[in-house]
């Protein structure tokens, strides 16, 4: 995804001068890093840009948790190398004309991916494909809410004045196009922003949320650029609220009474001759069906990493489209993964169960992770779910913060897949996270016990 050569013109005489900006994504799905001026760019290509190593271990409050992870004061808190991916240079058409980005990898010091990095945990299983001659073909589905900018001071979503009547929300707006006509101008800066980096933006549509979209972004052959892509995608959409005195969240649920937010991952897989190897061609799908019973098979293990927050199990609620059985289906919406097409070069699987706060990084890893399992073994996923009838599985997604923590804590699956160290460190991370939450009185408590208990 190099686009170096779209960083646009030389300022002009009196503008803001250009800047680079070069960035770590956290575990959390965050963007940290520096903005060097230009006459400092050569920092960042020269692999020269260090910034603390305990980065990569903030919570989501910026806490370094040096008592759990012993990673920041512990050791002095050491510095890593932050070296770009080149691949990921794009312009910031928000900023200064001549501004850019980057994405980069936190090494140590030594020149080794840190064991925290979220995009060195992605390479690591896309080496293990790579061993096998495959490439995973990834297509994201951003869904996120548009909110009135007074959001930010009171601290309570609203949608914005034009999806309001005397200040109520309008209701369900699922492909509605006064929806789209409505924020027309903020959707037509998302896409103009899309467009100068070169992101493979396809349909936007209105989702069931007041305020709520989706973006889908095109194939990749490259799940790597894929993920960068999202993490762009949710940069865009917030900096285009902004022009416009609006926020965007990516909240899985900012709203009791309105639908969730989730991240959709497509996914077929090519070998070295360019063919898709799930393809069914008219029969059973046999592989098409061992992936999916590999992603099934992990997907109790790995959902903290789909589901994050406290606020991402508001999300899993019966009689939505969140699925909260562990099933699957054709064309089953309702399912955790969905075969949509099973024959020809789209045959794929889709994976439904992420919410939309989810780091697409440690998404794909444990999706992509799960599918191999499914390659390397022969493995039935049992009968496909028919909609309106029980699932037979019996097998269900957690509703609970600390039971997901506590699970992905146990995994083996997990272990291996990101390092045991890493494993522990997220887990107790967020176990710390979920206990906060516990804790916390809410307001909604008081409201419900206070004058009756």
């Amino acid at each position: 995804m190099d686009q170096s050569n779209k960083a646009g013109p030389v300022t002009p005489a009196g503008a803001l001068p250009p800047h680079i900006e070069i960035l770590l994504v956290d575990m959390n799905g965050r963007l940290r890093g520096k903005r060097l001026p230009p006459d400092a760019e050569k920092k960042v290509w020269s692999g020269a840009v260090r910034l603390p190593a305990s980065t990569q271990s903030l919570d989501i409050w910026g806490d370094d948790n040096d008592d759990l992870t012993q990673i920041s004061l512990t050791l002095g808190d050491p510095d890593g190398k932050v070296l770009p991916d080149k691949r990921s240079h794009v312009p910031m058409p928000w900023a200064p004309a001549g501004s850019s980005q980057v994405l980069a990898t936190m090494h140590t010091l030594d020149d080794d991916v840190h064991f925290c990095d979220p995009r060195g945990m992605l390479a690591k299983v896309l080496k293990r494909y790579d061993a096998l001659g495959l490439t995973p073909v990834v297509a994201t589905e951003l869904e996120f809410y548009l909110l009135d900018g007074k959001s930010r001071e009171t601290g309570i979503p609203m949608p914005p004045a034009s999806l309001t009547c005397m200040g109520d929300k309008n209701g369900f707006q699922l492909y509605e196009m006064d929806a789209v006509d409505n924020m027309s101008d903020y959707l037509q800066t998302v896409r103009s922003y899309c467009d100068a980096m070169g992101l493979p933006a396809d349909a936007t549509t209105a989702e069931f949320g007041a305020g709520q979209f989706e973006i889908n972004l095109n194939h990749r052959p490259d799940a790597m650029a894929a993920a960068d892509d999202c993490i762009y995608l949710k940069r865009v959409v917030e900096q285009a609220a902004r022009k416009f005195g609006l926020k965007s969240t990516c909240m899985a649920k900012p709203y009791s009474d309105q639908a969730g937010s989730g991240l959709h991952v497509h996914c077929s897989i090519l070998d070295k001759s360019g063919t898709n190897i799930l393809d069914a061609k008219g029969g059973d799908p046999v592989r098409l069906k061992s992936v999916t019973a590999g992603m099934l098979k992990t997907m109790r293990e790995t959902q903290l990493l789909f589901a994050p927050f406290a606020n991402s199990y508001r999300r899993f609620q019966p009689g939505s489209f969140a699925p909260v059985d562990i099933d699957w289906g054709y064309g089953n919406r309702g399912t955790a993964i969905r075969i949509p097409e099973k024959d020809g070069p789209a045959a794929r699987v889709e994976h439904r169960v992420a919410g939309a706060d989810a780091n697409p990084y440690f998404l794909l890893a444990a999706m992509l992770g799960g599918m191999l399992l499914g390659l390397e073994q022969d493995l039935d996923p049992g009968p496909a779910a028919i909609p309106g009838k029980l699932n037979d599985r019996g097998e269900r997604l957690t509703h609970d913060f600390l039971t997901a923590v506590e699970v992905f804590a146990a995994s083996d699956f997990v272990g291996d897949l990101l390092g045991r160290q890493y494993q522990k460190l997220y887990a107790d991370t967020k176990r710390k996270e979920a206990l906060t939450f516990m804790r916390t009185v809410s307001d909604f408590d008081y409201r419900t016990y206070l004058p009756r208990i």
